[in-house]
């Protein structure tokens, strides 16, 4: 089996824009659950709101693939998931790093969704000398002072940054070092890295507060709604906003 170190998905040669590549999990995820159910084929329309995209940009998105359905059948589910998995590199085995094992980092090893993807949890690391040699999922936690030996044994291209927002840079400079070329940061920090590497960055507390503005601006029209609907029915009783009657009165 191909390993992550020798073989890059080819995305980026074939011209697929990146917006719809950040789409085609979200088609996959959609797809192999229709496959789950032995859904033999699925129309745009379908799919596109399975996935919460508009049927459009969909089928826009498949043609970058060469894929365009057969009218009044729609897309082959099958088919459509080995396509999309060869594109986004998912039919090869991923090994991957997770560096710094604390709740979060525990929970992502504990996370039975890579092994069905096309990852493979490859190794733990963490600084702390206590945590060597407990297992985590079944894994057994290694030290820091291994990383760079774990990278190269394994042929290691992607990385998982879960320490603290004080380790990550350091760690995220070992790793591209080390020959990672691809980094998943959890880390709530901003990492720099020179051209060629990819870092994706998950911050729970920006997503929160993302919806907690969403949250104020949803409270702030409903209040806005009240007082036009409050006012429109003291007009209807033929008073004034502060209740007296009208300054002029018909004749």
């Amino acid at each position: 089996m191909a390993t992550g170190r020798t073989h890059r998905p080819a995305t980026r040669s074939r011209g697929i824009p990146e917006a719809t590549v950040a789409r085609l999990p979200l088609y996959l995820r959609a797809l192999t659950a229709l496959s789950e159910r032995s859904v033999p084929t699925v129309s745009s329309e379908e799919l596109a709101a399975a996935a919460g995209v508009n049927s459009a940009k969909l089928r826009k998105d498949f043609s970058y693939l060469g894929s365009y359905g057969t009218r009044g059948v729609g897309y082959d589910v099958e088919y459509l998931v080995y396509q999309i998995s060869r594109e986004l590199g998912l039919t090869q085995d991923w090994p991957v790093v997770i560096v710094g094992i604390g709740n979060l980092g525990a929970a992502l090893a504990n996370y039975g969704g890579f092994a069905s993807r096309g990852f493979r949890v490859a190794a733990l690391i963490d600084a702390d000398p206590a945590m060597a040699g407990k297992p985590v999922a079944g894994i057994p936690v290694q030290h820091t002072d291994e990383l760079e030996k774990i990278i190269d044994e394994n042929g290691v291209s992607i990385g998982v940054i879960a320490t603290p927002a004080g380790a990550a840079q350091p760690v995220c400079d070992r790793l591209v070092a080390a020959g990672v070329t691809s980094i998943l940061n959890f880390a709530p920090t901003v990492l720099t890295v020179p051209d060629g590497v990819d870092v994706r960055k998950v911050d729970l507390s920006i997503e929160l507060q993302i919806l907690a503005f969403h949250e104020q601006r949803k409270a702030g029209e409903e209040a806005e709604a009240q007082a036009a609907t409050a006012s429109a029915a003291q007009e209807d009783n033929g008073k004034g906003p502060d209740g007296d009657l009208p300054a002029v009165m018909p004749a």
